[in-house]
């Protein structure tokens, strides 16, 4: 009997628009408290836009208000800041 291939979640990046697999993208959660922070582990409650962890693909969405679409609330300069910052340490890990 052949073996099931597992499937792997993927997501669209609102920066760029690519497909990718969900572990390869950052996520930026709406807690249901209305807070907003990173997600590094995907797993928080509450409503979610992942993104490449480009800063190019982040100031692209942040541009055309894509992740305020997605999250419907508004983002903080001190959130857009510390996003950035995140972005620069994961790109630093490559």
């Amino acid at each position: 009997m052949p073996q099931k291939k597992k499937k792997i979640p993927e997501r669209k990046c609102v920066g760029c628009g690519e497909v990718k697999p969900k572990k390869e993208l950052v996520r930026i959660v709406r807690t249901p408290e209305g807070g907003l922070q990173l997600d590094e582990s995907g797993k928080l409650s509450g409503r979610g836009a992942y993104i490449c962890p480009k800063k190019e693909c982040f100031e692209k969405a942040l541009k055309a208000k894509r992740i305020e679409k997605s999250l419907e609330t508004t983002l903080s300069q001190e959130l857009c800041d510390m996003i950035r910052e995140k972005l620069s340490e994961v790109n630093h890990d490559d």
